[in-house]
């Protein structure tokens, strides 16, 4: 990796996010070096994502590229990598560009999407995690409208321009906002041979409230507006399937849907090493200690974990 030796220890953090930039901040007047890996050479502002998905925003709206960010830190490295394994017992990060040898470890890898073992949904369904899928997710939505125009099969046309979210998180509601706001304003003017009126947009949600980690006022209110807007919202269901064409729940409700928008949740992104040696427990989450620290079974290894 053409790091260079120090006297000071090193402090290697795994990703570029909003906790492994802050910390490498915080480090920057430390007397340590500090290398920071990423598989991206930008970080991302990924509550704005949805923003890119529907158009709203251009990515470099919401990037920024690490190495400027934090240019004027002296002691700091910053390498493009993919993290495949940690040695715990050599302390050492094992990387598609080569191996490095850390006295502090940082794992601020993040989550990503989690589709509950369903591999047949993850085939089929658009997730919105980072910049290239809001990419996709947009042009797919741009496709869909042009082929409705095309098709003179009524179901296949209204298939096309309806829109399944599943999941009334913060992402699936902001994004249900968004896209509501597309049929009400852009789409009557960019397409006016087609009636845009027959656009439909749903939240699938499993639980019996949108929005369920707020506050039950701002729940509410959040249902009151999206509902103003024409959203579907359809709460205690939760979806089964997705063959590419029809979603099927666990209720008699399907949807005919050329869009399945997965927004169901997430779950941390382990790396191999880890879950090896230390406790996995649900969403892939590692135990921790009240300092944040993983239960260390080798005294020679100081691993610290950031939970974003």
């Amino acid at each position: 990796m053409n790091i260079p030796r120090t006297s000071y220890p090193r402090i290697v953090i795994i990703g570029g996010g909003f906790a492994g930039v802050a910390l490498a901040k915080k480090l920057s007047k430390q007397e340590v070096q500090v290398v920071l890996l990423d598989k991206n050479n930008y970080h991302t502002f990924q509550p704005l994502l949805y923003q890119v998905s529907t158009g709203g925003l251009e990515p470099d709206s919401i990037a920024y590229p690490i190495r400027k960010i934090l240019k004027d830190f002296p002691n700091f490295y910053f390498r493009l990598a993919d993290v495949e394994e940690i040695d715990t017992k050599k302390n050492k990060v094992i990387t598609n560009i080569g191996k490095l040898k850390f006295d502090y470890l940082v794992v601020a890898s993040g989550s990503k999407t989690n589709y509950f073992g369903n591999t047949v949904i993850e085939a089929h369904s658009m997730a919105m995690k980072t910049i290239p899928q809001s990419l996709n997710l947009r042009s797919l939505i741009l496709e869909n409208f042009e082929d409705a125009l095309l098709t003179s099969d009524l179901n296949e046309r209204n298939a096309l321009m309806n829109f399944v979210i599943v999941g009334g998180g913060p992402t699936g509601v902001e994004l249900a906002g968004a896209l509501a706001e597309i049929k009400k304003g852009i789409l009557p003017k960019d397409y006016p041979d087609l009636d845009t009126r027959l656009a439909q947009i749903h939240i699938v949600q499993s639980s019996d409230c949108i929005l369920k980690g707020m506050s039950k006022k701002a729940s509410e209110k959040a249902e009151e507006f999206l509902e103003k807007l024409g959203v579907n919202i359809w709460k205690n269901v939760r979806v089964t399937n997705y063959d590419g064409k029809t979603v099927t729940t666990n209720t008699d409700l399907s949807f005919e849907t050329a869009t399945l928008i997965w927004a169901a949740g997430v779950k941390g992104a382990t790396i191999k090493g880890l879950d090896a040696a230390y406790m996995v427990t649900k969403g892939n989450r590692l135990l921790v200690n009240v300092l944040i620290r993983l239960k260390v079974l080798n005294i020679f290894l100081r691993l610290v974990m950031l939970l974003i």
